[in-house]
């Protein structure tokens, strides 16, 4: 894995996941280590301060995958969000956690479960909870 782009995070967003990491019963879950590597590199700004093109918790974002040329359109959930509707992202998932705190534009390599990478590019973001003035949802 190369070069990760710069990622910004809210101090809100970035307290709750904290906080969710440390209640989960084991750190061996797939997808943890990696979330707490982004958290310890992320810009972390007040909710107020977010750019609009930042993906935050709760954002509902289309991106593709390179190797499948597949897109989609998700929205960034905590693991208690998520529902059997099929458009939600757990960000405790290997893609989830790649998600948080790309920019528009912005393409990652992110491992995945059983070995290799995963190329994905942030399209769009639909929805942006700060950008909505919902700062504290």
């Amino acid at each position: 894995m190369n070069n990760r782009p710069e990622i910004t995070i809210s101090s809100l967003d970035a307290d709750r996941l904290y906080n969710l990491i440390e209640s989960l019963p084991t750190k061996n879950l797939v997808g943890v280590a990696e979330l707490e590597v982004e958290l310890a590199r992320a810009n972390i700004v007040e909710p107020t301060e977010i750019p609009p093109t930042i993906v935050t918790m709760n954002s509902t974002v289309k991106f593709s995958v390179e190797s499948s040329k597949e897109e989609f359109m998700l929205t960034l959930v905590y693991p208690k969000n998520l529902d059997a509707a099929g458009d939600k992202i757990s960000i405790l998932a290997p893609v989830g956690s790649a998600l948080l705190g790309l920019s528009q534009g912005d393409e990652i390599e992110w491992p995945k479960p059983g070995g290799g990478f995963i190329k994905i590019r942030i399209e769009e973001i639909f929805y942006q909870p700060e950008r909505a003035g919902e700062y504290h949802r």
